[in-house]
């Protein structure tokens, strides 16, 4: 991929520069490469030392562990969408017999299946994958440490599983779907099950003194759709785009927010930390910004995928060592080193083309009881409504005909907002979930459930 140093300002590309650097410096990282995106293509890439005494650019591979399993949640996706599948269907009812069947492929994808966070026997990112052949390898005698669905309990072998599910439905291996389904339409052509030149080499960096080892690089057979792949800041950054924008070839923006939607319950620590995970995509809270993404790790590399939606910026970081700088952290830092130097420039407002004068009524103030709402109509289509002053359930609606709006966010989300009229025509109330919305406070003119007292408002004699 190729980038323009054009796009952003001078200031903000040294900010940039420096933060790689007191990473990698303060990390110990024998190479760091990351790269910057905004409004969909890369704006910005930068290195750190060399890979094979030359500085590594955006298509030099580097081993990106669990971003893996975003690929994989896609895939899982894409069978969905397809009809194939149920995101609340048990996974013995596609793969049976694993032991581990009463877990839902949504659970498996949230980490929420119950299943051990590692496979048995001896470290696997470490050990050669002929000794876990079979399914029975990856999961052991007694897979489920936890009911199905109770808590969060994150889950390499449950990305094994889901793989096995890819493989189980498609009739081909998980490589070669994903390189059908999703790395070909996308034109990821640096991201690969194995590696290829040129390519970084892992390395351990001893704790206590500037000393190095190499780190084998292993294939993790069954194991590979929890962390096998390998790929590039300019792959990874093509990838973080789709996340954002969508790619009908691949998976539709609608899709896409769905994985970005919250599906785990944290563990106290994680609130306290702003961590949530969702479908194959982490959460994480930087100072007031929500950034979403992944990250990655295997002996001799460390990988980070993250991005702002609300700011458009996303931030690739790879590294090849074991451990070191802390990539999550360098990653919300690049973000929020252009959000906040050059803040996205909104769209400019532009009235709607056409109104339905019946939906235009609908604007403007409402109660729920005593308190105040506001029904706007805004220039995608949608309506919005939200407390007319301070916090409370707001949403925006989709269309679905025949005077309904369906939620789709918050509390709302999935229920049903519906103007109810008079014989007349005459617009009555809004029924949203049973709540009655009135345009005064307990109108009495509206069915209001459990009626309004005939005498009315009054003070205090």
């Amino acid at each position: 991929m190729t980038t323009s140093q054009e796009d952003l300002l001078p200031a903000t590309r040294r900010a940039l520069l420096h933060r790689i650097a007191v990473a990698q410096a303060e990390g110990r990282a024998p190479s760091l490469v990351a790269a910057v995106v905004r409004d969909g293509r890369a704006v910005w890439h930068g290195s750190r030392t060399s890979v094979d005494g030359h500085a590594p650019d955006e298509n030099v591979q580097y081993r990106i562990g669990s971003i893996t399993k975003t690929f994989t949640a896609v895939l899982v996706m894409r069978l969905r969408d397809e009809g194939v599948l149920d995101l609340g269907d048990p996974l013995e009812k596609h793969l049976p017999g694993t032991g581990a069947g009463e877990a839902t492929i949504a659970e498996l994808l949230a980490h929420t299946g119950g299943l051990a966070a590692e496979a048995p026997g001896p470290w696997w990112e470490r050990t050669p994958s002929s000794l876990r052949p079979a399914l029975t390898d990856v999961l052991g005698e007694q897979p489920l440490l936890h009911s199905a669905g109770r808590r969060f309990h994150y889950s390499n072998p449950g990305y094994t599983l889901l793989g096995a599910l890819v493989e189980e439905l498609r009739g081909a291996s998980w490589e070669e779907v994903l390189r059908r389904e999703v790395l070909e339409p996308l034109g990821l052509h640096r991201t690969s099950a194995h590696p290829q030149a040129p390519h970084a080499g892992g390395w351990a960096v001893h704790p206590w003194a500037d000393v190095m080892l190499p780190e084998p690089a292993e294939d993790l057979g069954r194991m590979a759709p929890a962390g096998q792949l390998w790929s590039t800041t300019g792959d990874l950054a093509r990838f973080a785009a789709f996340l954002v924008q969508g790619d009908d070839r691949v998976l539709s923006a609608e899709s896409l927010r769905e994985m970005r939607t919250p599906a785990a319950p944290p563990e106290a620590a994680d609130v306290a930390a702003g961590y949530t995970y969702c479908l194959g995509l982490e959460i994480r809270r930087s100072g007031e910004r929500l950034l979403v993404g992944h990250t990655g790790s295997l002996p001799g590399f460390l990988a980070c995928l993250t991005f702002s939606v609300e700011d458009d910026v996303a931030a690739v970081v790879l590294a090849n060592c074991t451990s070191g700088p802390l990539l999550s952290a360098l990653g919300a830092d690049l973000v929020r080193i252009v959000a906040e130097a050059e803040p996205r420039i909104p769209e400019p407002w532009r009235p709607l083309k056409d109104i339905d004068p019946s939906v235009l009524e609908l604007a403007g103030q409402w109660y729920w009881g005593t308190q105040a709402f506001v029904l706007r109509l805004t220039a995608d289509g949608f309506l919005s409504l939200g407390p007319l002053a301070g916090g409370g359930r707001r949403s925006r609606f989709r269309a679905c005909g025949e005077g309904t709006w369906t939620g789709l966010e918050g509390y709302y989300a999935g229920e049903q907002l519906r103007a109810v009229r008079r014989p007349d025509g005459s617009l009555s109330h809004l029924d949203l979930g049973s709540f009655v919305f009135t345009r005064q406070p307990y109108d009495e003119g509206a069915p209001v459930p459990g009626g309004v007292d005939p005498e009315g408002w009054r003070g205090i004699g």
